[in-house]
């Protein structure tokens, strides 16, 4: 069994300008449930996939602090964002909120899958206009194709990460704003 990546789907709530954008993945991964934890939870694994943990305390009211190593290379130094921990039960639910946009609030769902796999359910919400849905669709689906490979013993190194282009990231980008099951 290889991991896969549903496509990812979103629905906008509240008249507030700009609205709340909920975006929602779930990924069916042929690992335990402790590796996918480690992968999401500790400075350690999130590295190989997602972004450098400046400071991550792992329990409930702890500070995390990301740092995106797949930033555009205008952009210096990278982007870094700042925030709580919000839920925390340990080999099943980590939440991060963040202050300010464009993350708000991620928060990753394991559930055991039978013996050595894991349901991975991840929601993101945060305000923004349906621009910014589609460009955080399109990240995070990228992300948990790195997730996929990070699982696997490939995880994104220093040298990977540089060579991290905009194009596969368009591509997905442009999926999701042709696909009307992006958004439910």
């Amino acid at each position: 069994m290889t991991g896969t990546i549903g496509q990812g789907t979103s629905t906008t709530t509240g008249d507030a300008r700009p609205p709340t954008q909920h975006l929602h993945f779930e990924l069916h991964l042929p690992h335990a449930v402790e590796k996918v934890w480690a992968a999401v939870a500790t400075p350690e694994g999130l590295v190989g996939w997602l972004a450098a943990a400046d400071v991550l305390e792992p329990r409930l009211g702890g500070a995390v602090t990301l740092r995106w190593l797949n930033a555009d290379p205008a952009h210096a130094p990278p982007p870094t964002h700042s925030g709580r921990i919000t839920a925390w039960d340990v080999e099943r639910i980590v939440e991060y909120t963040f202050d300010g946009p464009p993350h708000g609030r991620a928060r990753f769902h394991l559930e055991p899958l039978g013996v050595g796999a894991t349901t991975l359910r991840f929601t993101n919400e945060f305000p923004g206009d349906d621009a910014l849905r589609l460009d955080c669709l399109a990240g995070w689906h990228q992300h948990f194709e790195f997730l996929l490979e990070a699982l696997e013993g490939r995880p994104m190194d220093a040298a990977s990460w540089s060579a991290w282009s905009r194009e596969r990231w368009q591509q997905l980008r442009d999926g999701y704003a042709e696909s009307p099951g992006a958004i439910a």
